[in-house]
C-alpha cells in the first residue's frame, strides 16, 4: 500500500479517533500511528500479516478503547500492551498466540476478550484478576482442562467450544457472574461434568453438544431441574 494512501488514513484518524486498515497485506504495525498516540480510541488492523507489535509504541495509546488484530500472524504479545489502561475490547482471533503476558491482569478496564483460533494450551490465570471482564472467547484453542482458579473469574459469558477439554474443576460453579458457559465439541465424559454446574451455580445457558455423551443423559442428572428453572426464567426475561 502506498505512503499517500496510508497518510490519508492517518489524517482521517486524526479527526475521528478511529484507525481502520483491514485486508491490506500489512506485515507490520504502521509506525505512522505514533503521531496519533494521544487521540486514537479504536484501532482495527484485522486480516493482515502482522507478526509482532512494536513494544515501544503499542503501550502509548492512552485513550485506546478497542484494539482488533484478528486474523494476523502474532505469536506473542509484548508486556507493553498491558499499559492500555482504558482498553475495553481486545480482539485477537485467528493468530498464533500460546500465552498472554504475565502482566495481562493490569488491563483493568477490559470487558471483552476474543482469543478464538489461537494455540493457548491453558486457561490464562491472569484473567481472574480482571474485575470488569464480561465476555471471554477462548474457542478453537488447545485447552485440555479447567483449573481451580476458574472460580475467581468474573465473566458473564465464557466460550470454550472446540478445545480438548476433558476435565473441569468443580470451582467453575463458584463463578459469581457466570451465566453462559459454552463447552461444545470438547472431550468431556458426562462423569467429568461437575453436577454443581446444574444444581448450584448461576449458569442459565450450558452448551455441551458434541462431547462424549448423549444430551439426554445430561437431563437425567441430579440438579438438571434446577438448571432448567434458571434457563426458563432467563428465557422469559428476554422474550
Amino acid at each position: 500500500m502506498g505512503n499517500s494512501a496510508l497518510r490519508a488514513h492517518v489524517e482521517t484518524a486524526q479527526k475521528t479517533g478511529v484507525f481502520q486498515l483491514k485486508d491490506r497485506g500489512l506485515t507490520e504495525f504502521p509506525a505512522d500511528l505514533q503521531k496519533l498516540t494521544s487521540n486514537l480510541r479504536t484501532i482495527d488492523l484485522s486480516n493482515n500479516k502482522i507478526e509482532s507489535l512494536p513494544p515501544l509504541l503499542i503501550g502509548k495509546f492512552t485513550l485506546l478503547k478497542s484494539l482488533s488484530l484478528n486474523n494476523n500472524k502474532l505469536t506473542v504479545l509484548p508486556d507493553e500492551i498491558c499499559s492500555l489502561k482504558k482498553l475495553e475490547t481486545l480482539s485477537l482471533n485467528s493468530n498464533h498466540l500460546r500465552e498472554l503476558p504475565s502482566t495481562f491482569g493490569q488491563l483493568a478496564a477490559l470487558k471483552t476478550l476474543s482469543l478464538s483460533g489461537n494455540q493457548l494450551g491453558a486457561l490464562p490465570p491472569q484473567l481472574c484478576t480482571l474485575r470488569h471482564l464480561d465476555v471471554v472467547d477462548l474457542s478453537k484453542n488447545q485447552i485440555r482442562s479447567i483449573p481451580d482458579t476458574v472460580g475467581e473469574l468474573q465473566v458473564i459469558e465464557l466460550n470454550l467450544n472446540q478445545n480438548q477439554i476433558s476435565q473441569i474443576s468443580v470451582k467453575i460453579s463458584c463463578c459469581p457472574r457466570l451465566k453462559i458457559l459454552r463447552l461444545e465439541e470438547n472431550c468431556l465424559e458426562l462423569s467429568m461434568l461437575p453436577q454443581s454446574i446444574l444444581s448450584d451455580s448461576q449458569i442459565c445457558l450450558l452448551a455441551v453438544e458434541g462431547n462424549l455423551f448423549e444430551i439426554k443423559k445430561l437431563r437425567e442428572l441430579e440438579g438438571y431441574d434446577k438448571y432448567m428453572e434458571r434457563f426458563t426464567a432467563t428465557k422469559k426475561k428476554f422474550a
